[in-house]
């Protein structure tokens, strides 16, 4: 990507207007519009940025944009947003300079977007870290929150800004962001009852029915459809490009967050649905018997509705809406409305609700976003507020008077800061000063706000006098003391040169602003700056049980009435507009110019009427007459030289001098008349922009010169650098030829050489291995020889030796053959023998065994009758028993075995109770054996129960039944509501951790103490302002706690315990408790404390124990919650639990997220 040095290179058009010529309104037009058609939309005027909108995106607000003129001189680089806001944040940061930027133009041109761009531009170039990053954020998107609630579309506009807003940024010495404030303008709160055709409500009406759920829908008692609510205008509900439920989601996570609890949100919508089902009343009249006519509501179904939205009584909202209450001194008289009276102070209490909520929702911003260190900040504000506004037809009204009025008075300022700033520079500069001639509108904002004659007084004057007061009255005073007024027009004034102007209607009049003659009609401007709200509705609204509506409407306190008449609208406005023009004077201004290129919002089109008439009530031609009534152009010499060195021999390439003398010979030798330029101290300023133009053609002209010079040199530097290289390479080539050629030559003798010596020593070889090889071969020969001649002498030797072998191994052979044909004789004789010995042992044994069996048989058979005999006999004896037995035995028999089998049963049931335990914590027994002992069973488990329990609290002294009475009591109040108490079943309670009886350290203590200390642990206190914990010895007593400082012992808070109204503490598994005191009093003037400890479940069932013993107290509520509220001196905070990982291992960490939220991470379980 090009990145230009300067704003004059490859310059469309003209990128600063001083530097036009001719200047005229044509050419301005003509400029502005040959850079919109190449996508320039940013042009100065000095340093006064004019922004056109494009309509589309453009890609100019990247990162690397952000990156390209951070850093940068203003008119280093082609104009852009971006250099304005770099300029004003370096200045704030480097000279301690508070800076404001005031961004101007009407409807639709694009100012809301140019605050957005100035904003994220000094969010990306300041500092980062963790705070930083969420001041920067709170600061962003509080606009999504404010767009919502104060934005609109309108028949120019589909996001139209219907309020002024001026936010100041504070950021600390290293230019990171601290905070900021916001302070709104003149709310379009008309808007709320009625829309012009092809325009819509407020936005956040259209964003809450499209994208809340179901269920919220359903709490507040709403409808989907827009066509159910008359504040909704339906025939541009819908507009193209705009996602209203998306936009709602966007909306509750801004809200979130900028610091806003989830209640005070659900308050607002409340709010907001009142508002929409306010609008659905309708009246109808009702005939008196005096002969007056008063309203009745026709359906009280939305009526009913809305009272339940602001927890009013429908009655009493509805005497309101037919009664009103005028009190004078002493005296009430009560008169009734009618029909029409009712609808205007049914629009009237609209209005005052929206337009009270919009401001609070500021105030609620500003109490998130405001800066918490007490130290001076630097200040940079942005300042977007509507334009000047002329309507056609006569339409415009009292909002135009005002918002003109206020432009008039951003013109005076802008026109006395341009000078003055001008002024400076020529004085720090040393270039004498010439007044200069400009328009003064001075003349026209005193005749708006004169206190005496002006405007808004005589309205004033108007509004308060008694008598019949009507708008043609007004313009009746109006006619008679502003006739001779040169800026004033009326056509029944005393000036006789408008009575035929038929331009000019009887019920208008005509003031020529700077921008030129606008016309008002007077209609409707007494009822506007009254801006009345009957008494009867405010106290009405202050009734109300809604959490906002005290704050919202204070006036309505019946405790402080005030028959002192408000302070009318235009009032008001005429000295917000004082205060911010005082702020302003104080600061160094920054000017955006917005300007809208057409009425259809389309890219590339440019209406040169539409932007005419923006150019001229912007006032643009005149700031460029201002800028260059003295000199068009400056510059400083270092930058002058380094620009145009190259006109002038002396000073090309390199100026060795001062740069204020290079500059002198420069411009010497170029011949520019010495009335064109004068030399400052450090810069030097050209009064004819055609001076400047000539000199940059000239340098265009010298840069030709010294390109093509360039061109020329660097073609003789390539030509010699190749003819250099070519002859390089070729006596690298010849070198790396001859080269290789010897290296060729050589290895060819080498190999010639070799091959020779090779053969030779072949030759030699061959002969030596010839007479060896016939040496060898007679040794051979010999060896052989003799090696036949012993090998025959061996054979020989050998058959020898086995002939005598040979012969005896015969007779050895024959005389074993011998000796074992004896051997085998001998055997079979001995074989015979054994036969004959052993058939006559086994014969024998036979005999033996035979007889042996027939006397076992025998024996076998004599016990067979013997036991026979036996059981005959036993079996005889059983018949006579039986058969004597059997005459009683039906009788008695069945009974006694009954009883036997029920005593054995019983016998063994209660054998087997033995194994029970005495442990009362055992809930183990014995399954019943048999179904018919059910109920005994049962019995007897309770029975034994109820038994060994008793001899278990027998056991016990009467420290330990306190101890146990007091855990009995935890589990009441803790059991299943919070995690961290089954952890603490098993632990005894101690009481006095700290051993203050003991310890001498704790001995000055102890005797401060009246009465016995139940308790003594250590907890930490936390600070509301970082979220961290100071440790503190927390002393229970009967009668109060103590709070005492670890180190030193000494007593830093003392409760009575009937001052505590109730602890608060979560359901998770963290020790943090709140003690909540009770309103008014003596210990509540510093607030409820917040504690942490690992002993809760103790420190909380004391607490409780000691209030429900106490007759002459009131029992201590318990509040198990995961968000309370605790009041810590003059704010609330909201404490809220939730499931994290904290940094600090497996404990809960406390943080501060914002000024009404601490936020407690409880490690998952």
């Amino acid at each position: 990507m090009e990145v230009k040095t300067s704003l004059l290179d490859n310059m469309i058009g003209v990128g600063d207007m001083v530097l036009l010529e001719p200047l005229n309104e044509d050419s301005f037009i003509v400029n502005l519009r040959n850079r919109f058609d190449h996508n320039e939309i940013y042009t100065y005027i000095g340093s006064v940025v004019i922004s056109m909108n494009p309509y589309r995106s453009l890609p100019i607000y990247t990162p690397q944009k952000v990156e390209e003129y951070r850093n940068r001189n203003f008119y280093e680089l082609s104009p852009h947003i971006y250099a304005l806001a770099d300029e004003a944040y370096r200045s704030l940061r480097d000279q301690d300079k508070d800076q404001c930027i005031l961004i101007t133009g009407e409807s639709g041109a694009g100012k809301t977007e140019a605050s957005k761009l100035v904003m994220s531009y000094v969010a990306a170039v300041c500092g980062k870290g963790q705070e930083v990053n969420k001041v920067k954020e709170q600061l962003l998107q509080s606009n999504p929150v404010l767009e919502a609630f104060g934005n609109a579309k309108t028949m120019r506009n589909d996001n139209s800004s219907r309020f002024g807003k001026y936010m100041d940024i504070e950021f600390d010495f290293k230019g990171d962001p601290l905070g900021g404030v916001i302070s709104n303008y003149l709310l379009e709160k008309s808007r709320v009852c009625k829309q012009p055709r092809g325009e819509r409500n407020f936005h956040i009406f259209y964003q809450l029915l499209s994208g809340a759920s179901d269920d919220t829908l359903m709490k507040l008692k709403l409808d989907r459809d827009f066509s159910k609510y008359n504040y909704l205008s339906l025939d541009s509900a819908n507009v193209n490009g705009l996602d209203d439920a998306a936009s709602f989601r966007t909306v509750r996570n801004a809200m979130q967050i900028v610091g806003f609890m989830e209640a005070e949100v659900q308050s607002v919508l409340e709010l907001v649905a009142a508002v929409l089902k306010l609008g659905n009343i309708e009246f109808k009249p009702e005939s008196r018997v005096n002969g007056f006519d008063e309203s009745r509501v026709k359906d009280k179904n939305d009526l009913k509705e809305m009272c339940e939205l602001l927890g009013i009584e429908q009655s009493v909202l509805e005497r309101a809406f037919s009664y009103r209450t005028v009190e004078a001194k002493m005296e009430k008289m009560s008169t009734t409305l009618n029909v029409a009276q009712a609808y205007y102070a049914r629009d009237a209490l609209a209005k005052n609700l929206y337009s009270r909520l919009f401001s609070w929702l500021v105030t609620r911003i500003n109490e998130s976003i405001k800066a918490q260190a007490k130290t001076r900040h630097k200040v940079m504000g942005v300042l977007d507020i509507y334009g000047f506004e002329i309507f056609e037809e006569g339409d415009n009204s009292f909002e135009q008077f005002i918002i003109n009025y206020c432009n008039e008075k951003l013109q005076q300022i802008f026109i006395e800061l341009t000078l003055r700033e001008e002024q400076e520079e020529y004085i720090r500069e040393d270039i004498e000063w010439t007044n200069i001639e400009y328009f003064n509108n001075a003349i026209i904002c005193d005749l708006i706000e004169n206190n005496q004659n002006g405007i808004l007084a005589m309205l004033d004057e108007e509004c308060l006098r008694p008598g019949t007061v009507t708008d043609d009255t007004f313009l009746d005073k109006l006619n008679t003391i502003c006739a001779e007024h040169q800026h004033f027009e009326s056509r029944l004034n005393k000036n006789s040169k408008f009575l035929t102007d038929h331009s000019l209607p009887h019920s208008c009049f005509r003031i020529q602003h700077y921008a030129g003659k606008v016309l008002y009609r007077v209609e409707g401007f007494v009822d506007k700056n009254n801006d009345l709200l009957y008494r009867d509705l405010s106290q009405a609204m202050y009734k109300a049980t809604h959490s906002l509506m005290r704050q919202l409407f204070p006036e309505g306190n019946p405790a402080k009435v005030n028959l002192k008449r408000p302070p009318t609208a235009g009032f008001q406005f005429k000295a917000s507009v004082g205060v911010l023009m005082k702020n302003l004077q104080t600061k160094n201004p920054n000017y955006i110019r917005c300007i809208k290129p057409n009425d259809k919002k389309v890219a590339h089109i440019f209406t040169d009427s539409l932007v005419c008439h923006q150019v001229r009530y912007l006032g643009l031609v005149e700031n460029v007459r201002v800028r260059r009534a003295g000199y068009a152009f400056r510059q400083p010499y270092e930058s002058c030289l380094e620009r145009y060195k190259m006109l002038c021999k002396k000073t090309w390439p390199h100026w060795r001098g001062p740069a204020r003398d290079g500059v002198e010979v420069l411009l010497t030798d170029c011949s520019v008349p010495t009335e064109e330029f004068a030399y400052g101290r450090s810069k030097i300023f050209i009064r004819n922009p055609r001076t400047l133009f000539t000199l940059e053609e000239r340098r265009r002209a010298c840069l030709e010169d010294l390109a093509t010079l360039i061109q020329k040199i660097y073609r003789g530097w390539k030509s010699r650098t190749h003819f250099l290289l070519l002859k390089k390479s070729q006596v690298v080539v010849a070198a790396w030829y001859r080269r290789y050629a010897q290296q060729n030559k050589y290895q060819k003798i080498k190999s010639a050489t070799l091959v020779m010596q090779s053969f030779v020593r072949g030759w030699k070889a061959r002969n030596i291995l010839r007479q060896l090889k016939y040496e060898k071969r007679c040794k051979e020969a010999v060896t052989t020889i003799a090696a036949y001649w012993h090998g025959t002498q061996a054979r020989m030797e050998l058959r020898r030796l086995k002939t005598e072998a040979r012969n005896k191994r015969a007779v050895s052979v024959i005389w074993a053959y011998w000796q074992g044909t004896k051997a085998r004789r001998e055997l079979r004789h001995l074989k015979v023998a054994a036969r004959e010995k052993h058939a006559v042992s086994v014969i024998w044994a036979g005999w033996q065994g035979t007889k042996a069996r027939r006397e076992l048989r025998r024996l076998k058979e004599e016990a067979r009758r013997k036991h026979a005999v036996a059981i005959i006999w036993a079996y005889w004896l059983g018949l006579q028993v039986r058969r004597e037995y059997r005459k009683f035995f039906r009788a008695n028999a069945g009974k006694k075995i009954y009883d036997f089998t029920i005593q054995r049963i019983m016998q063994k049931y209660f054998l087997g109770l033995k194994t029970t335990t005495m442990s009362p914590m055992d809930n183990t027994w014995p399954a019943k054996p048999y179904g018919f002992l059910e109920g005994a069973h049962t019995q007897l488990r309770r029975i034994f129960h109820l038994w060994r329990c008793k001899k278990y609290r027998g056991q016990f002294t009467e420290e330990k039944k306190a101890v146990y009475e007091e855990k009995l009591e935890a589990s009441e109040i803790f059991k299943d509501k919070k995690a961290l108490y089954p952890s603490s079943v098993s632990q005894p309670f101690k009481g006095d951790y700290l051993e203050i009886q003991k310890n001498p350290k704790y001995q000055k203590l102890n005797s401060a103490m009246e009465e016995k200390v139940l308790l003594a642990d250590l907890v930490n206190k936390i600070n509301r302002a970082n979220g961290k914990g100071s440790p503190r010895l927390f002393l229970l007593t009967k009668s109060n706690f103590v709070l005492a400082d670890q180190k030193t012992g000494q007593v830093k808070a003392s409760v009575p315990l009937p001052d505590l109204a109730s602890v608060s503490v979560s359901t998770q598994s963290d020790g943090f408790f709140a003690l909540k005191l009770k309103e008014g009093s003596a210990s509540a003037s510093k607030g409820d404390f917040l504690l942490s400890s690992e002993h809760l479940i103790e420190i909380i069932t004391k607490l409780h124990r000691i209030g429900t013993t106490a007759a002459d107290r009131d029992q201590i509520n318990i509040d198990i919650s995961d968000e309370f509220l605790v009041q810590f001196k003059q704010d609330k905070v909201c404490v809220k639990f939730i499931q994290g990982g904290p940094k600090n291992g497996n404990s809960a960490a406390c943080k501060r997220k914002n000024n009404r939220l601490l936020e407690v991470s409880v490690p998952s379980p």
